[in-house]
């Protein structure tokens, strides 16, 4: 399986955080999925200073490149417009 890291900013904006936690349980939904189906190996919410979810960081794997493009296109925090920084690399988890 190709493995990738994806380094997601939220916007900066003040309505920002209203629009993460309106699609929140539409991205733990999928992220629940990606799990079923071995594709989600670790992820959380990236935090400022204060504690407020300011990006995530996803460690996934998929078959193949299109499978991956075709889940980000359909991630609810990129239609819901809350990540607007979106890094994608490849990435191998070390076996250890």
């Amino acid at each position: 399986m190709l493995q990738y890291v994806i380094i997601a900013r939220d916007g900066e904006d003040a309505e920002a955080i209203n629009r993460r936690m309106a699609v929140r349980p539409d991205h733990f939904e999928g992220a629940r999925k990606l799990k079923a189906n071995n594709n989600f190996l670790v992820g959380g919410a990236i935090l400022d200073d204060e504690g407020t979810m300011t990006g995530s960081v996803m460690i996934l794997q998929f078959e193949t490149e299109e499978q991956m493009k075709a889940w980000l296109d359909n991630e609810p925090y990129v239609n819901g417009k809350v990540w607007e920084k979106i890094e994608v690399r490849p990435f191998k988890v070390a076996e250890i």
